[in-house]
């Protein structure tokens, strides 16, 4: 697999000054967490998820998520979970993005992977919604059992988002009792995904089209711990993946768009413009940006135009590239020396696991070539 092989070469070898580099399912966790990009969620009612995955993929999706919980109705579980088996055992082993099964669950994952049987398989691993410290060790110790049963490596995707995680006076203790679960399965934890709807629903909460999740500030400081605790670059940190956008579709709107007209009329894309603002996505583009700074990487999205969107702002910069390349190579002596974009300082020893982070990022989303900018990206991706 790689980023942005739907994108014509050409167009590739323009937008880009290092390409985006491949990557497999067997890579190491470290790289397959970064390596999701925009996680696409979809019913596991769909008759036809073989045909779907093979669709989605040639649209530039890596990861998908095939929903047995809340997407679908209660009365459709039985159904659904025998078509994701019929699904994946008719995909087999074609190439497919990395394939998560989101459970209700743990006896799912045993279900599921007793009937799916061994040999060749796009199934990559398994969502585990509502994850605590109580449920958790049930879902992990299903997990490993399932990867002894067919055969092959699989990764959990616990959600945060049950009411210790939200709710002031317990998030402290339930964010730290999972964290030394987890511990205890190393190598079992692909990424942790943070379920903001679920943590809304427990203040009745709903953010608009208008609003990031952000903005909520009991969401934005659930978050803020969440990272806290899990993404620290000491070693022991994990991949947190953005919360889900929910919006597509124009529904109209109160306040002004969020994208400036200068950077789409410069590269003739003001149609490009017009269609994000009318699907909500002028709000996807700035919460990414949020969930960047935030310390969170990945989204996961529910409408496969959402997937460019994310994709592009996973792109490092020109910029970005060369100053975690004059970061790194002074880190033997330290110090500090201005950009050679001459807007910023680089001091070696704070930025140091910055600067690796965006390296990784870059050996799987590719640096842009110098003046290529987000609207480049993005009217490459709409185009393929």
């Amino acid at each position: 697999m790689r980023h942005f092989a739907h994108v014509a070469q050409q167009v590739r070898e323009r937008i880009f000054s290092v390409e985006p580099g491949p990557f497999h399912r067997s890579a190491e966790p470290e790289v397959l967490a970064l390596a999701l990009g925009a996680t696409l969620y979809m019913p596991a009612t769909r008759p036809r998820l073989a045909d779907d995955l093979r669709r989605v993929a040639a649209r530039g999706v890596t990861s998908v998520v095939l929903c047995l919980e809340d997407a679908i109705g209660d009365d459709q579980v039985a159904e659904a979970e025998q078509n994701v088996i019929t699904q994946l055992r008719t995909l087999g082993g074609e190439p497919a993005p990395l394939t998560f099964v989101r459970v209700r669950q743990p006896d799912q994952i045993t279900a599921i992977a007793r009937q799916l049987g061994t040999g060749p398989t796009a199934l990559t691993g398994f969502v585990l919604p509502k994850f605590t410290e109580l449920n958790g060790a049930e879902y992990l110790d299903a997990l490993v059992a399932a990867e002894v049963r067919l055969g092959v490596r699989l990764f959990g995707m616990p959600v945060l988002e049950s009411p210790d995680v939200i709710y002031r006076e317990t998030r402290d203790n339930a964010l730290r009792s999972i964290q030394r679960l987890i511990d205890k399965y190393p190598g079992s934890v692909l990424a942790l995904r943070v379920g903001a709807t679920d943590l809304s629903s427990a203040y009745g909460l709903r953010r608009t089209r208008g609003l990031t999740v952000y903005d909520v500030r009991v969401i934005a400081d659930a978050i803020g711990d969440i990272v806290n605790v899990f993404a620290r670059a000491d070693g022991t940190g994990h991949v947190i993946t953005g919360p889900v956008w929910e919006h597509f579709g124009d529904t109209g709107r109160l306040f002004k768009p969020q994208l400036r007209e200068s950077p789409f009329h410069l590269h003739n894309a003001n149609d490009l413009r017009r269609e994000l603002i009318s699907s909500n996505l002028d709000g996807l583009l700035r919460e990414v940006v949020l969930d960047k700074a935030n310390g969170l990487t990945g989204k996961t999205v529910i409408h496969p135009t959402h997937v460019p969107v994310v994709h592009a702002l996973m792109v490092v910069t020109a910029e970005e590239y060369a100053d975690a390349g004059d970061v790194l190579a002074t880190r033997a002596r330290g110090g500090v020396r201005a950009s050679a974009y001459r807007n910023k300082m680089n001091e070696s020893k704070p930025h140091r696991a910055w600067a690796e982070r965006t390296l990784r990022r870059a050996e799987l989303f590719g640096v842009a070539a110098e003046g290529v900018d987000t609207v480049e990206l993005l009217v490459a991706g709409a185009q393929a």
